[in-house]
């Protein structure tokens, strides 16, 4: 379809996202996480008390554009809402905790992101998530998140045929661990390592670009959407799952690592943009994935709406507030020349509501009563 012919296809599309988005979509996920706030008040440990608390006060926007993917379907899901929500809340809480010194990082990272896995498969037992640091208690707050999670998925009429799709993204998520690892020659070994063997499906990437690209939940997110459907059929499943892994997470990962570039590099966090070593490839690879991306998605079943979610995950790392480097002044003038009208339309109100959003939490602190 040409560009004549899509705009107001996808005009449509938009205009509907947002009217299900204002009526329904963000007022359930405000609903949402303000019962996982609620549970998180009653963690015993305050240590992991005040990582949740924290956690959901500053992430929450992540919930929301998990929930994105609830305007999918042709008609509203809750259990689908739900299960975004909580998904995102335990991805956001687990990177929060493993960030916390451990004696063995790896080990207790890897039993903390088995989590994600259970959360999506309503047949696995869930086990002791903790069992590395055996002295702390959530009471029961990741459990309840990952119960939430399985209840849900088994609410979902496709989701036994996307299944085996979720759980295999879900498990290359465990590349986050390394991500946190503390010195960064292990770090670097790990993530390669876990490239050229976990990773090595995405052969045509470079080794850090399919570490990327594993760490976006957004083809997850995909998958759960479908699933929303009484009827799929293979092919339907394995084009959502083709589009998004690795080209759409890959571009998800860079536009968040590009965003955070000048923070990550001020404090020595892993940063898969300064992988690149000069920021002209770096800016150019990321330029060149939004066309590529956008051009996949668009020739998914309900294409349109896909279309409107890319470009609204562009729109909101372009729009992101924080210190601005020559990098991310260069790369964003570049990205801006590549996006299409509907992104050129979003960056102005994703940028008001990250203004608002920034003004709202400045400031306060999470209620952490002893």
């Amino acid at each position: 379809m040409n560009d004549r012919r899509r705009t107001p296809t996808e005009a449509l599309a938009l205009l509907g996202v947002a009217w299900r988005g204002v009526t329904w979509t963000i007022p359930s996920v405000k609903r949402e996480l303000r019962g996982w706030r609620e549970r998180a008040l009653c963690i015993p440990d305050p240590a992991l008390r005040a990582d949740a608390l924290e956690t959901l006060r500053r992430e929450h926007m992540n919930a929301h554009g998990a929930a994105l993917f609830a305007v999918l379907p042709r008609t509203r899901s809750r259990p689908l809402l739900r299960l975004l929500v909580a998904f995102q809340v335990a991805l956001d809480y687990l990177d929060t905790v493993t960030e916390r010194p451990a004696l063995d990082e790896r080990a207790h990272g890897d039993r903390l992101h088995r989590a994600l896995v259970d959360a999506l498969d309503p047949n696995a037992t869930p086990t002791d998530y903790y069992d590395e640091r055996p002295w702390e208690d959530d009471g029961g707050y990741l459990r309840g998140l990952v119960e939430t999670c399985r209840r849900e998925c088994a609410a979902l009429p496709g989701y036994s045929t996307v299944r085996p799709y979720a759980l295999s993204a879900a498990s290359d998520l465990s590349v986050q661990v390394l991500n946190h690892l503390t010195h960064p020659a292990e770090r670097d070994a790990a993530i390669r390592a876990w490239a050229d063997g976990e990773g090595r499906r995405d052969s045509e990437l470079q080794w850090f670009e399919r570490a990327g690209a594993a760490s976006s939940t957004l083809g997850i997110y995909a998958l759960l959407a479908i699933a929303a459907a009484s009827q799929l059929r293979a092919n339907q499943i394995r084009a959502v799952d083709a589009a998004y892994r690795p080209t759409v997470c890959l571009l998800c990962t860079l536009m968040d690592s590009l965003a955070d570039y000048e923070e990550d590099r001020a404090t020595g966090v892993h940063s898969y943009v300064a992988r690149y070593g000069d920021a002209v490839v770096a800016i150019e690879r990321i330029s060149a994935l939004v066309p590529r991306a956008l051009a996949e998605v668009r020739r998914l079943p309900s294409g349109p709406r896909h279309a409107v979610i890319v470009n609204g995950m562009v729109a909101m790392y372009l729009s992101k507030q924080g210190p601005r480097s020559a990098l991310l002044r260069e790369s964003s003038r570049q990205i801006r020349m590549r996006v299409d009208w509907m992104a050129a339309v979003a960056m102005p109100v994703t940028r008001i509501m990250e203004r608002r959003r920034a003004r709202s939490t400045r400031g306060r602190e999470p209620q952490n009563t002893e």
